[in-house]
């Protein structure tokens, strides 16, 4: 089983070395457009999960308050705090596709 995998090895790293003026030419004509449509990607999926963890923590949270009124200040902060928590993803994801387009 080694055997085989060294010689799968040996021929996959013959082709990539084989084509570096390909490789040369890509990199020449790289405009940038896939790091901007991957960033606009994660933007859109990371405000998507982050919209949709807020509405269900708010809910939640609210169906408890509707069944115990009494435990609306021990419910409120950490509702808070989760919602920060979760707002702070959507913001690093901000970051990080930002950093993606810079770089272009």
């Amino acid at each position: 089983m080694q055997i085989i995998t060294g010689i799968a090895t040996l021929c996959v790293a013959s082709a990539a070395f084989a084509n570096e003026a390909a490789a040369e030419a890509v990199t020449k004509n790289f405009d940038g457009t896939g790091i901007a449509l991957a960033a606009a990607i994660a933007i859109a999926i990371a405000a998507f999960g982050g919209a949709l963890g807020q509405g269900i923590s708010i809910k939640t949270a609210l169906e408890s308050i509707g069944r115990n009124p009494s435990a609306a200040n021990k419910i409120t902060t950490p509702m808070i705090i989760g919602l920060a928590m979760i707002e702070s993803l959507v913001i690093y994801a901000l970051v990080i596709a930002l950093m993606l387009v810079l770089k272009i």
